[in-house]
């Protein structure tokens, strides 16, 4: 079943509060159960909020986050570079909470890692969305723009 697909420009106002969406909020507490085909609504009242390694925000819902939390957990604390990829993931990571208008609150911290002054980029990507200050995405689309075709071929 297809998840957040899209691309919105919001502002953060003057209290780092993003407004979600509504597009994408239709698309909250819908998914598939692994290995059946009924889907879990419900309704979200948070979201799993992570600073990316390429300075975007990256959104994901809490039964999402689950799926990844498994992944994480199943990392041993006694092999060092499982233990560090642990510690690096917990410490970008935040739960923010939705108001009634569909905002969330963003950290200075958060503001700042992606140098998001006032506008945004929302990037719906299927389980995810993307949140990118404009000028950065601008940037990195451009220094990428050759590369899709690699891409593209390599991994489909």
């Amino acid at each position: 079943m297809a998840g957040f697909i899209g691309k919105e420009i919001h502002a953060v106002d003057e209290k780092g509060r993003l407004m979600i969406p509504v597009r994408f909020r239709r698309k909250f507490g819908r998914s598939i159960d692994e290995g059946s085909d009924e889907i879990a609504c419900g309704p979200i009242e948070e979201l799993y909020i992570l600073k990316a390694p390429d300075h975007s925000l990256e959104l994901y819902e809490p039964f999402i986050w689950s799926g990844i939390q498994k992944t994480i957990s199943a990392l041993s604390d006694f092999n060092p570079e499982e233990r560090l990829l642990k510690t690096l993931m917990y410490e970008s990571l935040e739960i923010v909470t939705l108001d009634r208008q569909g905002r969330i609150a963003l950290s200075r911290e958060f503001l700042d890692h992606a140098g998001i002054s006032g506008d945004v980029v929302i990037i719906g990507a299927d389980t995810k969305m993307i949140v990118w200050d404009p000028k950065q995405l601008s940037a990195v689309l451009h220094e990428s723009a050759g590369r899709f075709p690699s891409l593209a071929k390599r991994y489909f």
